[in-house]
């Protein structure tokens, strides 16, 4: 996305980075009273997690596609006067036996300090970008008290469960999970899910998650009618552009969307008969993420088997959505701009290569 001076006129500015195990994401964002308005964005898919399984370490080529792809965000940030930076990794970072050493390499070539999460901060941060997508749908005459919000990542797949308050319009986590499956780990484990191999990925996963189910009986809470199903992932979006036959990727048209669970699931198996060569020419796959696209599918149906709510909502946000409304949030509330209190407590402040910023 190209920086347009005139989009310079009206700060404050923020960036925030999210290197997962697949991609290396970048967004570059000013605050406004309802959030934020993005002026700047960079999307890379990296690998970082390749044979991490096998290994237990980052390999050697990963780590420079990565740091390639970081060299860009750091060259996009420096072309914006920003006041805040928050850069996370994932679960490449937290499983790799080298993954702090990485990240240390990393501030060193590139003055970039990222830090590494926990799932459960993952998990907030996606239902903080997400908390819109659980006011209750107009066609829904009743309203939902709970909700089951899932990212699928390349190296771990993120499961929440929520409590709703339909008048307040808020939401409170009572359980999170994190399972160590995702594209990239299920594609070296069993292959790219063409033939048996297919099902054979969605009962590995259904027993990941088997655990979590028997904690909070969320299958019990689906039969009742009364939960919501929101997924975040390259999976779902993907999963929608199918569904609705679009010719190409339209951010536009599926974030935020609702459509039945057995759209989506029709849709999983017009991939499914797909070839390799096929999934490739396909608009809403591509070659880039062709061998990953059925093992995110596995994963999808294995939730949706688990907890077979009858709709779907589509988010086309995450991480970077998530961490970058906390910065609006912290920074209107410590000059007292906007509708928030001012907060009681100070924020450190570092001076970086990207100028001075709190380190949130």
């Amino acid at each position: 996305m190209p920086v347009h001076a005139s989009a310079r006129r009206t700060g404050p500015f923020f960036g925030a980075i999210d290197l997962g195990t697949n991609n290396c994401r970048l967004m570059i964002a000013a605050g406004t009273p309802t959030g934020f308005r993005v002026v700047d964005s960079f999307n890379r898919s990296v690998r970082l997690g390749e044979g991490l399984r096998a290994s237990g370490r980052l390999a050697e080529d990963s780590m420079k596609r990565a740091l390639d792809a970081l060299r860009v965000c750091a060259e996009r940030m420096r072309q914006w006067p920003l006041v805040h930076v928050r850069a996370v990794a994932t679960e490449a970072c937290r499983q790799a036996a080298n993954g702090r050493e990485f990240l240390a390499r990393v501030q060193h070539e590139t003055g970039l300090t990222i830090d590494i999460i926990t799932a459960r901060e993952e998990a907030e941060l996606a239902l903080e970008s997400c908390s819109p997508l659980f006011r209750q749908p107009e066609h829904k005459p009743v309203r939902a008290d709970r909700g089951v919000l899932f990212d699928i990542g390349g190296g771990s797949t993120e499961v929440a469960w929520v409590r709703i308050d339909p008048e307040r319009q808020t939401q409170t986590l009572i359980g999170t999970t994190s399972v160590p499956v995702g594209v990239i780990t299920l594609q070296e484990m069993f292959g790219e899910g063409h033939g048996p191999s297919y099902e054979t990925m969605v009962s590995h996963v259904q027993d990941y998650l088997q655990g979590f189910e028997n904690v909070h009986r969320i299958r019990r809470e689906v039969t009742h009618g009364k939960t919501r199903l929101i997924g975040t992932s390259g999976t779902v979006t993907t999963l929608a552009g199918v569904a609705l036959s679009l010719p190409r990727y339209n951010r536009a048209a599926i974030d935020g969307l609702t459509l039945p669970g057995h759209s989506m699931m029709d849709a999983i198996g017009s991939l499914r008969r797909l070839d390799h060569d096929e999934l490739a020419d396909h608009p809403c796959v591509g070659a880039e993420r062709m061998k990953f696209v059925l093992p995110g599918c596995a994963i999808f149906e294995a939730i949706h088997r688990l907890w077979p709510v009858e709709d779907v909502t589509i988010a086309d946000r995450g991480l970077r959505d998530g961490m970058l409304l906390r910065m609006a949030r912290d920074h209107g509330q410590r000059s007292g701009k906007g509708r928030h209190t001012t907060s009681r407590h100070a924020t450190p402040r570092s001076r970086g290569p990207f100028g001075t910023y709190a380190t949130i």
